[in-house]
């Protein structure tokens, strides 16, 4: 395992107390090999073996799960289920806890492939929110975005949970920020009406080890240039602001909600202390390797059809809700990219 993989995994077991809660337990998590859900898989599996906590990595691609849990493929408390969420699920084996990431979550498909962003968020929302009421699993995690909020006014920001703003439910991009929502309200009809056990994180802006660098957003872009050796060139004028939450820190928040969040709400996951400009953030990540001398280029706007940037300008999500479940963000920007960076050089 990388090294700062493996201090990540260390640091969320030695700070989660809940563990407990999955012993000798069974773990579906759709979208196991994608960024965010990968960590909570690796957390699982590197319990000691006593806790007998398996992990059932549901996946559309076998040969991306096979290459990231490549250290893992040996442990007997993995299995890989091969099938998309958006088709029906047949698992006989009781289940105990349901962990639903399987989303398209660059930009870049929300241009390419808008019916397949929206399916998983909707049909394979249902799909796995059924197999939770014939379990009757302890908990279902949804994992929603920070792009339901639409754009909102600038008095409402920080952004409380349930608050909301404008989205053009005709425009193409909308695919995500629409889908997640539906999602959201799956959860909370299954709940009311059967009494399901599902909670519904909002992530924002997560970054660390194992994003893609060619997912086509602008922090990948930033980490890849400097992992590269290459200068940061803006097609933008830099004055989106963003607040960037470090993954090992966003996955205690997942776990959080997972175990003490309450049925049928959501609960933002992000670090509004850390709130960067895009421009503010390329000079700073160009600032920790003065050695390679490398610079931020401000270059015109390329057009590109495939990639729907957003038309909000600051993001900033109010954390108050989850803080109340004893979760609060520790590791800030600096620190964070430079573990990233570090991951991607090792």
């Amino acid at each position: 395992m990388n090294n700062i993989i493996r201090g990540d995994i260390d640091l969320i077991i030695n700070k989660f107390k809940y563990w407990e809660r999955f012993r000798n337990k069974t773990i579906l998590i759709s979208g196991a090999n994608g960024f965010l859900p990968a960590y909570l898989a690796e957390a699982f599996l590197a319990l000691d073996r006593s806790y007998n906590t398996k992990v059932i990595a549901l996946v559309r691609n076998k040969i991306k799960t096979e290459n990231r849990f490549r250290h893992l493929l040996a442990h007997p408390l993995l299995r890989i289920n091969v099938q998309d969420v958006s088709e029906t699920i047949e698992i006989e084996e009781k289940i105990d806890f349901i962990i639903h990431a399987a989303s398209h979550a660059s930009p870049i498909y929300f241009g390419t492939d808008p019916v397949g962003t929206l399916n998983a968020n909707v049909l394979g929302t249902i799909n796995l929110i059924k197999l939770a009421r014939k379990n009757e699993v302890e908990s279902f995690l949804y994992f929603s975005s920070g792009e339901v909020y639409g754009e909102v006014k600038e008095e409402d920001i920080p952004i409380k949970e349930d608050t909301f703003g404008y989205l053009d439910c005709t425009q193409i991009r909308a695919c995500y920020g629409e889908s997640k929502r539906m999602g959201e309200n799956i959860c909370a009809s299954y709940h009311a009406q059967y009494g399901v056990n599902a909670k519904i994180v909002r992530p924002a802006h997560t970054y660390g080890p194992g994003m893609a660098l060619n997912d086509g957003r602008v922090f990948a872009d930033f980490v890849s240039n400097i992992v590269n050796r290459q200068n940061i060139v803006l097609k933008s004028d830099g004055s989106a602001v963003r607040p960037f939450c470090y993954l090992a820190d966003a996955t205690l928040g997942y776990l959080t909600v997972l175990i003490n969040g309450e049925n049928g709400q959501a609960y933002n996951v992000a670090n509004p202390y850390q709130e960067y400009s895009m421009l503010n953030l390329a000079n700073t990540l160009v600032g920790l390797y003065p050695e390679l001398n490398l610079r931020v280029v401000m270059a015109n706007p390329v057009a590109d059809k495939s990639y729907l940037k957003s038309p909000v300008k600051r993001i900033s999500l109010s954390i108050d809700k989850i803080q109340k479940l004893d979760w609060m963000p520790e590791i800030f920007v600096v620190e964070g990219f430079k573990r990233t960076i570090a991951s991607f050089l090792e």
